[in-house]
This record gives C-alpha cells, sequence and structure tokens, in this order.
C-alpha cells in the first residue's frame, strides 16, 4: 500500500493562520474578474466572507491589498494594488516548495506497515522519562531471570527481567524493545573509575541542570547522542558541582530498566 503526504500551507503571525490557499484564491478571483461579488461567488464564498478574509490578510500584510475604482463604463470595481499581487506570486511560489517538500517526505514512506512502525514509536505513552527504541543484541538466560542487552545506538543497556517476561514479551536477539527508566532511578556520578554494583554507565555532558523547591533534574547528553535525564535533590547537585558543561556518568541498575514491545 503507498502512502502519500498532504498538507495545506498558512502563513500567519502570532500563531493566528491568516492567509491560507482560499484566501489567496480571493485574491487572484479578484484579479480576474474585477469585482469582490464576483470573485466571491466564483470561489465558492459570501461577500462578507470574502470582505473578512481581505482585512485579515491587510492586517498582516500592514498595506492594502485591493483598490476601487470609481466610475467608468461598468461603475466601477476593484483590483489587486501591487503589493496584492506580489503577495500572491509569493504565496504560490511558497506552496509550489510546500509540495516538493511533501514529495521528499513522502519518499521516504515504501509502505504502509513502515508508517505503522513509525507511528507507533512516537505514540509510547509512560511516566518514565527516559524512553529509548533498540534491538536486542544478546539474551542470557538463568535458572529464574534472564539478562537482555539492548543496542540503543551508540549505547548498549542490560536489563534484567525474569525468564517468564521474556517469554511474555516475545524478546529474541533482533527484535525490537523499548527500555523504559524512571529519572528518580537515575543515580549521577562525577567520579572516574569507580566501582558501584550497577550494570548500566552511560558517559556523557551535563547539558541542563535545573533546581527546583527540594530536588531537581540533570539532563546528561551521551557520547552516542542521545540523553538521559535524572532527578537528584539539590544538596545532591550542588555536592557534585553539577553545571552545563560538567563531564558526569548515569548509573542505572539492570534491575530499574523496564522492557516493552509494541503490542
Amino acid at each position: 500500500m503507498t502512502i502519500k503526504l498532504y498538507g495545506d500551507l498558512w502563513l500567519g503571525q502570532d500563531d493566528a493562520s491568516v492567509m491560507g490557499d482560499l484566501r489567496i484564491s480571493i485574491l487572484e478571483a479578484i484579479d480576474a474578474t474585477g469585482s469582490i461579488t464576483h470573485a466571491a461567488r466564483s470561489v465558492g464564498v459570501s461577500y462578507k466572507t470574502a470582505w473578512e478574509a481581505l482585512d485579515a490578510m491587510k492586517n498582516i500584510s500592514g498595506e492594502p491589498l485591493v483598490e476601487s475604482l470609481s466610475g467608468g463604463r461598468h461603475g466601477g470595481g476593484s483590483r489587486l494594488t501591487s503589493a496584492g499581487r506580489k503577495l500572491v506570486v509569493t504565496y504560490r511560489m511558497f506552496q509550489q516548495e510546500h509540495r516538493r517538500f511533501l514529495a521528499r517526505i513522502g519518499e521516504g514512506l515504501e509502505d504502509f506497515d513502515n508508517l505503522q512502525t513509525w507511528i507507533s514509536r512516537l505514540s509510547v505513552k509512560s511516566s518514565a522519562r527516559n524512553q529509548y527504541v533498540g534491538k536486542v543484541c544478546s539474551i542470557r538466560r538463568g535458572q529464574i531471570n534472564a539478562e537482555v542487552h539492548l543496542d540503543i545506538g551508540g549505547n548498549t543497556l542490560v536489563a534484567v527481567i525474569t525468564n517468564e517476561s521474556v517469554e511474555h514479551l516475545g524478546l529474541k536477539e533482533g527484535s525490537e524493545a523499548y527500555a523504559m527508566i524512571k529519572a528518580p532511578w537515575v543515580i549521577v556520578t562525577t567520579s572516574s573509575g569507580m566501582k558501584t554494583s550497577a550494570r548500566n554507565e552511560l558517559a556523557g555532558t551535563v547539558v541542563r541542570c535545573q533546581e527546583g523547591a527540594v530536588n531537581g533534574e540533570v539532563v546528561i547528553e551521551l557520547d552516542g547522542g542521545k540523553s538521559v535525564a535524572a532527578v537528584l535533590t539539590n544538596d545532591s547537585i550542588r555536592s557534585l558541582g553539577l553545571e552545563v558543561g560538567v563531564k558526569a556518568t548515569a548509573l542505572i541498575k539492570a534491575s530499574h530498566i523496564i522492557l516493552a514491545v509494541n503490542a
């Protein structure tokens, strides 16, 4: 099944959409017919709607887009100003580039199944602050529990879950899975070469450090490009000297990593 992307282009100001295809079509119709009344009829809107559209576009452009003509054999009419014609040409140019942009993105959507996978990744909801998607690279089973190694791209996470959970999730080498880690479960250290019981040590650089009333959030950008967030007390942040630019390591116990798959 082939998927195509469609989208409308609007120009606006201060988060308000003002100029879209219909309103530009009104301007084009005025240019063609010489009348706001005839233009409104030709694009299928009321005279009042056409006038409101013209007022809205004039407000954002800062100058009149239509001027009235008086007298003459037909008793007057309307025509576009030079600013109105320039707006029409500019919008249509933007619209053409917008269509090319959508077409380029659409080239990456080879089939519906790939699109479904992409959407499902974006729609996973969880209270865990840290969420990663990766491929299972190995599973080491014990009598009760299993170690699952998940390659998240640039880093590998080790999670310990029960053998029953491995079977329930259908995990195997090469399968896709999500790793979820709550921020309070992440321990942060600035000491190098320290031995800990945490199976996961993710080294990087602090890119955000924000204190709250009691606790604060520290975000570490990992060497592989991903980031991990941790919640620490303000006292811990200060005692560790955490601030933007400081090298730090996130320590995560294997038992604190929750694995999930798409149903």
